[in-house]
């Protein structure tokens, strides 16, 4: 028997206008994304990752345990793991054991890397705000807020 394709459900107006948002903000995600990338490289030596992961250590003071580094930063242990190897080797980053549990590690930076983070913070800042230059202070809350919302939304439905 020779199944016929079901023709697809009409997209309304405002389904079709969502499309294309979603379109146009990966497309701005990943031109942004490719700039940063290179900009670090070249300037820093370093990659997104691991600037990354460094941001979310510069947060968090009194350091982090690796599982909630992984958590925050959406990927996998072991891709969290071989940055901080290459931090602590560098004596950008602390790694301890959490009350002696072997199993734990807690993870911040150390001075050099605190230093080293706000150089390259200010630096990645300063691009943001020319790459997205166009775009006016309070069009920019505006989206923030939108996205903000929209993602706390998201999550509920989950």
């Amino acid at each position: 028997m020779v199944s016929t394709p079901q023709a697809a459900p009409a997209l309304s107006s405002d389904s079709k206008d969502r499309l294309r948002l979603w379109i146009r903000l990966l497309r701005a995600n990943r031109l942004i994304e490719a700039e940063l990338r290179e900009r670090l490289r070249t300037t820093f030596d370093t990659t997104l990752p691991r600037f990354d992961v460094m941001a979310a250590l510069y947060r968090a003071p009194d350091g982090m345990l690796m599982s909630d580094l992984s958590r925050f930063l959406l990927v996998s242990n072991g891709n969290v793991t071989g940055i901080i190897d290459r931090l602590v080797t560098e004596g950008l980053v602390l790694r301890a054991q959490r009350d002696g549990d072997r199993r734990t590690s807690i993870v911040r930076l150390t001075r050099a890397g605190e230093e080293q983070f706000r150089t390259m913070a200010a630096a990645h800042e300063g691009w943001i705000d020319a790459l997205l230059g166009g775009v006016s202070g309070n069009d920019a809350r505006r989206l923030a807020t939108m996205l903000k919302t929209f993602r706390s939304n998201w999550e509920k439905q989950e």
